[in-house]
């Protein structure tokens, strides 16, 4: 994820948010800036929100580190959604999403309106819902203002019960852009899924 994330052309500074002596030491070979936070964040939101509380920054984007094969164009793709002045929030979802998918809890589903404003996040789509679900891409951004709100809010109900951070600004009725893409990657959510991904990037 920090490779890649070092390919996009967008980004000032790539820092590792991290809660444990264990992961600062096995980074420093690899010489990786690395941020010390709280181990009792809600959220990896809330953890980027610490990290960037003193600093200087317009757009933050929170990069998951379960998404080690994220192409850099997408994030790219991301930031330039914040030259229109109105997002608040911004994420990113793809066409690419098998049946499989769609009845799998550990893939998150994102329901969209005609603007590409999200309307709901499952993980077990409703039957009554009108439209099409798109698999969701974990990958995140704010103005810094934003994410400083953002970390303000309340978790709701929603959040704690499907472990989803982004319902907490759906519920406190702020909208969330989302960037749609054909983006065939994959996020590593169970063990099958680290085994795949190892399997497949040697």
């Amino acid at each position: 994820m920090y490779e890649k994330a070092l390919q996009a052309e967008s980004l000032d500074d790539i820092i590792v948010a991290i809660d444990s002596d264990e992961t600062s030491e096995a980074l420093k070979p690899f010489k990786v800036n690395t941020v010390m936070t709280f181990s009792d964040h809600k959220s990896g939101t809330d953890r980027v929100a610490q990290v960037v509380e003193e600093l200087e920054a317009d757009v933050v984007v929170n990069i998951q580190g379960d998404e080690p094969a994220i192409d850099p164009q997408l994030i790219d793709d991301l930031v330039a959604a914040f030259d229109e002045p109105n997002i608040f929030m911004a994420t990113v979802a793809t066409t690419d999403i098998s049946l499989e998918d769609e009845i799998d809890p550990n893939v998150v589903k994102v329901l969209v309106d005609n603007n590409n404003i999200a309307l709901a996040f499952r993980r077990e789509p409703r039957q009554y819902e009108i439209g099409g679900y798109y698999r969701h891409i974990g990958i995140y951004a704010f103005r810094k203002e934003a994410i400083m709100k953002f970390t303000k809010m309340m978790q709701t109900e929603n959040e704690k019960t499907h472990k989803l951070e982004q319902l907490r600004v759906l519920d406190n009725g702020l909208p969330i852009h989302v960037i749609m893409t054909d983006y065939t990657g994959r996020g590593i959510d169970t063990e099958e899924d680290l085994k795949a991904f190892a399997e497949t990037n040697g």
